[in-house]
């Protein structure tokens, strides 16, 4: 079967995301992260790309660019090839990291813009790593809030603001909303809203009400929560309809 050929932008902004073959984790530490980064950083002038967002999430890249002189593609091969080039070094070990070439989507507005930005930093949040997306070291949040390092920031929160401290609070309140927010992914799984996500826990268990499973015992609640996972429904998501604190499906799901 042919390729099928990436959808050209006509702002020439993309939201990209890469993963490991196999879903392998391509960040084991914190150097790893670091180093990607700095990667990403090192080719920005030779590749002309700007950066708008980001989240290095364990086994998975999103990033919000700006395609430069060089077309992403070209692009993400240099970055791709010096990255593993380096962690293949350090992992002694050989082969492909990345599974295939990256999926991208166009970005050709200014509301979709801020709604990828949104959902590149509640990733962390939406996989119940953390309970607050400023706590996550590895996303662009903070740099918009503290200082930017690898982001160009001006861009965004002029769309909100050009009072800069106003600019700031407006991009926390949004990006702190809840939201369903249907974005690029893998299609590995399917998102649920929470209307699907709760009809899909009353098929499943025949309960009356998806709080029933608070009220279970601990081996039965720990059955109902593992079969959940990876069904569509997100930790925060079953937390949220059950009454199931994060921590116990966190701990079942691990």
């Amino acid at each position: 079967m042919a390729r099928q050929e990436r959808k050209k932008s006509k702002t020439g902004i993309y939201h990209v995301m890469l993963r490991g073959i196999n879903q392998q984790t391509i960040f084991e530490d914190e150097e790893d992260n670091q180093k990607f980064l700095q990667t990403l950083d090192d080719y920005q002038e030779k590749s002309g790309y700007i950066i708008y967002a980001y989240c290095l999430m364990g086994n998975h890249i999103h990033l919000l660019m700006k395609e430069g002189e060089e077309d992403i593609g070209t692009a993400f091969k240099r970055i791709g090839v010096s990255y593993v080039y380096w962690y293949n070094w350090k992992y002694e070990r050989r082969g492909h990291l990345f599974q295939g070439r990256f999926k991208s989507e166009a970005v050709e507005n200014d509301e979709y813009f801020q709604v990828v930005i949104r959902y590149i930093h509640q990733n962390p949040l939406k996989a119940g790593m953390v309970d607050d997306i400023k706590d996550y070291k590895w996303s662009s949040y903070n740099e918009y809030i503290n200082e930017a390092k690898f982001c160009e920031i001006n861009f965004p929160l002029d769309m909100l603001s050009l009072d800069r401290p106003q600019a700031i609070e407006i991009f926390k309140k949004y990006n702190n909303t809840e939201n369903e927010d249907q974005c690029l992914d893998y299609d590995m799984v399917k998102r649920l809203s929470d209307s699907e996500a709760r009809e899909m826990i009353l098929d499943k268990t025949g309960i009356g009400s998806p709080i029933e499973i608070s009220k279970f015992d601990k081996a039965k609640r720990k059955e109902i929560l593992v079969s959940f996972k990876d069904t569509g429904i997100s930790l925060r998501q079953l937390s949220r309809l059950t009454g199931v604190s994060l921590g116990i499906i966190r701990g079942a799901w691990n």
